[in-house]
């Protein structure tokens, strides 16, 4: 089924005005994610998407334990309102089982981690407890059971603890590696190759010529995808001419999941740029109802999903993480909310916008007086890459908002953090 198919079945689609998010909806509704595994070693495993379910074949943790240095004593020898007198046994450590049986009137010294003692099933911690020689003294007031783990608390046998489709973070490390897993099985990288396009374009350390200008949207592209753990390749510029450009899209279409490239469609660009798309693969052009980063190019070549971004810096990295980002996560099979969070914050000034359109100021959050504020970072232009260098987070004024009064709430999405 062709994309123009499912996508224009979408309410409220318009290629000419597209609402942001409709914009977001119409590219994950005709994505696949990719199917294909390997295995690794656990810790190879870090920032991977899981391919398999992982269920306990042991208990965690796989005994009884102590959660606390102290005493294992039986709570039936604990007396409510006066202090309880026990003789101590011996001593447990993590690791090293106290050997033997506690009677009544018996207790075990015992460290955290400990192995709780046969016959005990309540710690009573060391720092109330006064000791005479071999016999401990327990003043009243304590519970049942209290200060235990028990076998199974945090994972049991046989019952599933993460899905396919978890994003594998430090904690599901731990998680995998309390289980004795050596090795799990991950969906394989997402491959994403990228170029930029233009005959302006020179690359950093050559002296520029008359109009020319340093390629600074491949750096920005390739530390945004860095971050999202996918496999990277850099296809460097591509001038402006059609036999080029169609082998670069042809190479970067035969070898990668995704492609991305900036530049070559903004209205008045060359024909050629658009006529060659189409010939390659079904691609859609939109007019997007956000600043900045209005025009946009999504479609498919092959095999591999296209985005066409701007040409202007800020531009690409408004459109890459309010579009591009989350489809590349879904494409490598997630399956977490791993969408950007939007956050509240106080307007520290008034903010131009006019109705009709989204709009991603690059801003400044920071604390004053208990109240979480933001600022604009100057010049918003989608030129000026400064503003986002200078800004901790997006301003997202909604698509029917206008001007924004100092002290509005607004919405805010946080750079730090991204992934």
């Amino acid at each position: 089924m062709k994309l123009i198919d499912t996508i224009s079945c979408l309410d409220g689609y318009d290629p000419n005005a597209l609402r942001a998010d409709k914009a977001r909806e119409a590219i994950l509704s005709v994505l696949a994610p990719i199917k294909e595994m390997e295995s690794v070693p656990v810790r190879m495993g870090l920032g991977r998407v899981l391919a398999q379910e992982i269920v306990p074949q042991i208990n965690v943790p796989s005994h009884d334990n102590t959660a606390m240095d102290g005493y294992a004593v039986r709570s039936s020898d604990l007396r409510e309102s006066a202090d309880s007198r026990l003789e101590e046994l011996g001593t447990a450590l993590a690791g090293r089982p106290y050997k033997g049986q506690v009677g009544p009137g018996q207790c075990v010294r015992v460290m955290t981690g400990a192995v709780m003692p046969e016959g005990t099933d309540t710690v009573v911690i060391q720092e109330i407890v006064k000791t005479e020689g071999r016999t401990i003294v327990v003043p009243p007031g304590q519970k049942a059971k209290q200060n235990v783990r028990y076998a199974g608390e945090d994972l049991k046998i046989g019952v599933p603890v993460l899905q396919p489709g978890a994003w594998l973070r430090p904690a599901e490390l731990g998680l995998i590696a309390s289980l004795g897993i050596p090795e799990i099985k991950v969906k394989r990288k997402l491959r994403v190759a990228f170029f930029s396009t233009g005959d302006e374009l020179a690359s950093i350390g050559a002296k520029l010529k008359e109009g020319e200008v340093y390629d600074s949207n491949r750096y920005t592209l390739y530390g945004m995808l860095a971050r999202l753990g996918v496999a990277v390749e850099d296809l460097g510029v591509v001038r402006d001419d059609p036999k080029q450009l169609k082998k670069a899209f042809q190479k970067a279409a035969a070898q990668a999941d995704a492609v991305i490239t900036t530049g070559g469609v903004s209205v008045g660009e060359a024909d050629f740029v658009k006529q060659l798309m189409a010939e390659l693969g079904e691609v859609l052009f939109w007019k997007i109802a956000m600043r900045p980063g209005r025009p946009m190019a999504f479609g498919r070549i092959g095999d591999a999903f296209l985005f066409g971004l701007p040409g202007n810096p800020v531009a690409v990295m408004v459109t890459f993480y309010q579009f591009v980002r989350d489809a590349l996560l879904y494409l490598s099979g997630r399956t977490d909310d791993f969408a950007i969070p939007l956050l509240k914050a106080t307007a520290a000034e008034k903010m131009r916008k006019v109705p009709g359109r989204t709009e991603y100021q690059r801003g400044v959050l920071y604390r004053e007086g208990g109240e979480w504020r933001v600022r604009v970072t100057g010049q918003q232009g989608s030129g000026v890459l400064r503003s986002m260098a200078e800004a901790n987070c997006f301003i997202v004024l909604e698509h029917e908002r206008g001007a924004v009064a100092a002290g509005e709430p607004v919405q805010v999405q946080l750079f730090e953090g991204l992934a």
